[in-house]
């Protein structure tokens, strides 16, 4: 019995949990557990399928698959206990049999299998054996573990010395400056004559290191004015001084390395005091109708929607002072969308007749609403109706030898056209940015974030069904 490796896959055949006891690629496992569900007939009760070169043994786990890959000239007896034993053993592990459980506890499971295979054979061991393998405690463990705590516990005893060492420093050197401080205050007011009929006087400023001249003093001319008065002025900041900060050459040499890299730099531009940044500018007619819809769809991989969801709002901005109009709305009919009106709009001439009405007709709309304006109406759609998702993308990947080429398709809804179309297609760390054969449109790799974004200025009737290919 040889066993290549003992996964766990899901329906369409991703491995959740996969340990390979021989050498084996990582594109050969998965070339064989992708082709893996194609080969499970429906309805058969058989427990093994074989392929020219291999045999896959497996076991259904509510929507999962227990699978051994093993070679055709492997007992087939002890491939069935050894998938026996498995399919105890990951309940133990795994309380719930889905790809989030496993994918949760897939370390300890992947412990287990390696207590009951072995190279590739099967270990003469029980349920309770294994258990108890995992869960025994190692000497060396608890020994590093022991060592690597007293260390964190050295490191912290001299981090608090370190900290309580600059906190002394700190309080040394306030004393020390107060105290040069003091000496330059104790000079006191003195006067000095100047020889040219008038004398000045040096008195010290209260103000300390931060007023006056910047140094705590303050120098006075003292001539025919009364002694004691400081002058107007002496409040006033000096002009010149200060901090200017600014960018340095190493900041600008790191924005210019992340430019080459191929990412969007934006310069952080702050405004000026009393500079105010532009408002947008509003509109201009007496009435103005915004309607606004966000569509936020999520497709599975295997094709059909996970969720379609549809919001809209209808507002309006009044720039007349006669508030005292309805609006007529064609809903269209959908039976899937759900209409919400405003608390002070009247809800059954809106049912009735489809107009946006005050429930009192005395009132008027408030004119000059900034921003969106008032709320009229929300809708919103839940379906699973995948003819209405405006674009769907296909996928088409194949590998041949150590290059993998991948064809991407997207087509579009004819009921309207798409503008700014951006497909954000996430790739695996590449040194160099991948080859595109064929496109339509521009596309851009964003080496930092390892994703190709395809963008599309307008999707309409000449390329609603267009692909690109790369490699």
């Amino acid at each position: 019995m040889v066993v290549l490796a003992a996964s766990i896959i899901n329906k369409s055949g991703k491995a959740l949990v996969s340990r390979q006891y021989v050498d084996m690629s990582r594109i050969r496992i998965e070339g064989y557990l992708a082709a893996f569900p194609k080969l499970v007939g429906i309805g058969k009760q058989h427990t093994y399928v074989e392929t020219d070169s291999i045999r896959y043994v497996y076991q259904p786990i509510e929507s999962l698959y227990l699978l051994l890959v093993t070679s055709k000239q492997s007992n087939i007896l002890d491939d069935l206990e050894t998938l026996r034993l498995l399919s105890k053993l990951v309940p133990e592990y795994s309380y719930s049999l889905d790809e989030e459980g496993i994918g949760r506890m897939a370390f300890e499971i992947l412990f287990a299998f390696d207590e009951v295979i072995s190279l590739g054979h099967k270990e003469n061991v029980t349920v309770a054996q294994v258990k108890q393998y995992c869960e025994m405690e190692s000497h060396e463990e608890r020994l590093h573990k022991l060592v690597l705590q007293s260390k964190i516990n050295d490191t912290k005893d001299v981090m608090k010395r370190k900290a309580s060492e600059i906190d002394k420093n700190k309080i040394e050197r306030n004393r020390s400056e107060k105290g040069g401080f003091m000496s330059m205050q104790s000079m006191g007011s003195g006067r000095m004559d100047t020889g040219f009929g008038s004398d000045i006087s040096l008195s010290s400023n209260s103000g300390g290191y931060g007023s006056g001249s910047g140094f705590g003093l303050s120098t006075e001319l003292d001539s025919s004015k009364p002694k004691g008065r400081a002058p107007a002025s002496a409040s006033a900041p000096p002009k010149g001084l200060g901090m200017q900060l600014g960018k340095t050459q190493r900041t600008n040499q790191f924005l210019e390395s992340l430019k080459a890299e191929g990412e969007v730099i934006v310069e952080d531009v702050r405004p000026r005091i009393g500079q105010s940044k532009p408002a947008a500018t509003p509109p201009s007619d007496p009435v103005t109708l915004i309607v606004e819809e966000k569509l936020n769809v999520t497709l599975k991989q295997d094709g059909g929607i996970g969720n379609f969801g549809l919001q809209g709002t209808l507002s309006l901005i009044l720039n007349q002072d006669d508030g005292h109009i309805q609006v007529q709305v064609e809903t269209g009919g959908n039976p899937g969308i759900l209409f919400k009106t405003h608390p002070n709009i009247n809800k059954e001439l809106f049912n009735r007749d489809n107009i946006l009405g005050l429930k009192d007709p005395s009132q008027q709309f408030p004119p000059g609403q900034a921003g969106d304006g008032v709320s009229l109406l929300k809708w919103r759609m839940q379906t699973t109706d995948e003819s209405l998702v405006p674009l769907s993308i296909n996928c088409w990947p194949s590998v041949s030898g150590n290059e993998t080429y991948v064809n991407l398709e997207y087509e579009a809804s004819s009921s309207f056209d798409l503008q700014n179309v951006l497909i954000s297609i996430p790739l695996p760390a590449l040194r160099e940015a991948p080859r595109v054969q064929q496109i339509d449109g521009e596309w851009r790799f964003d080496s930092r974030k390892s994703i190709l974004e395809w963008s599309i200025v307008l999707i309409d009737n000449s390329n609603r069904r267009l692909n690109s290919k790369r490699n």
